[in-house]
């Protein structure tokens, strides 16, 4: 847990008002508590895998939270409680079939916490949240039509219209990771579905690219096949592509043209000032950025050419998904 500064207790000394948020990821949470400002007073984190009962990790969440609370001024310097989560529901506050958590079926999560800790909560989508905390804090401050890209692990999505989130009819709108940019492509296996975005354009997929390429290119040396093929992810590929490799360079050639091209997609859809590109594969920088900004023009109509950016996050990404989630609470409180 961080330990405040001078400023930060002469902060708390004034009764102002707290928000606590909370990103759930698929193997740990982190958590912050956060003022009006945006400024993160505490940071922690527990595991998301280790409770097979979601009633467990939640005492462990309020375990590691007292102390913080506590250093605040209690649980009444608490406005209330923001959770970004995988398949989080914004209207019924539930967490539904979330293939990346232990936690199956639909867990009332929002409720569970409200009970626990004895103020209101608010869930959203993971992605939602960062996309919040970037609209607010980040990159899209003062823009009103945006989308945010999250690309880790999975391919996650939040979009900003007329300055208000798109959550669709049943709170689920804006999963754009799921949309199947190859036909009858690679299998998914959380979702059983085949040429999903995600599984090309996550870390998980640029990792599948190069033992393809690998597979498909059996004569040119590459510094990939120094290490063994299941060892083999993003951060390997993007370490090769540094020093020059071939395939490695390929492998994000490619996936800039299948990012692109679905960008040039979602911006028909919503034409937005900006696409914001969000989480760890972001650091492979222009490898990334210059072939998917390639393509992604080359598949827009002229009448969206050259009209929205193409930029990364300027919060990392920790501090997006706290300040993204706690930013639900003063939505909620008004």
């Amino acid at each position: 847990m961080d330990i405040l500064t001078s400023q930060q207790k002469e902060q708390i000394n004034m009764k102002q008002e707290y928000a606590i948020g909370i990103d759930i990821g698929g193997t740990n949470t982190v958590f912050g508590v956060v003022d009006h400002r945006g400024d993160i007073l505490y940071r922690g984190a527990v595991s998301s895998r280790k409770h097979a009962k979601v009633e467990n990790y939640i005492d462990e969440l309020h375990a590691a939270l007292m102390p913080a609370i506590e250093q605040v001024g209690g649980m009444e310097a608490i406005k209330g409680i923001g959770i970004g989560a995988p398949n989080g529901n914004y209207y019924s506050g539930t967490i539904e079939y979330a293939p990346n958590l232990i936690w199956k079926g639909v867990i009332p999560l929002a409720q569970m916490v409200t009970d626990k800790f004895g103020v209101p909560a608010a869930l959203t989508n993971d992605a939602n949240a960062a996309a919040v905390g970037e609209m607010m804090y980040g990159a899209a401050k003062g823009m009103k039509d945006f989308i945010m890209i999250t690309l880790g692990t999975g391919v996650g999505s939040g979009i900003v219209a007329n300055g208000r989130l798109v959550y669709g009819h049943d709170g689920f709108a804006g999963e754009l990771g799921h949309t199947t940019i190859i036909p009858n492509g690679r299998l998914h296996p959380g979702t059983n579905m085949r040429g999903s975005l995600e599984t090309y354009a996550s870390a998980t997929g640029v990792a599948t690219t190069a033992r393809e390429f690998l597979e498909e290119r059996p004569k040119e040396e590459s510094l990939l096949r120094n290490f063994p093929e299941d060892e083999i992810d993003s951060r390997i590929v993007y370490e090769c592509a540094m020093k020059g490799d071939k395939i490695a360079k390929d492998v994000y050639e490619f996936t800039g043209k299948i990012l692109g091209l679905s960008l040039a997609n979602f911006v028909m859809f919503s034409s937005p000032e900006a696409i914001i590109l969000f989480g760890g594969m972001t650091k492979a920088g222009d490898l990334i950025l210059k072939p998917t900004k390639k393509y992604m023009e080359e598949n827009l109509l002229s009448i969206f050419r050259n009209k929205v950016k193409l930029i990364f996050s300027e919060l990392n990404e920790a501090d997006a998904a706290i300040l993204g989630a706690s930013a639900l609470v003063w939505e909620l409180k008004g």
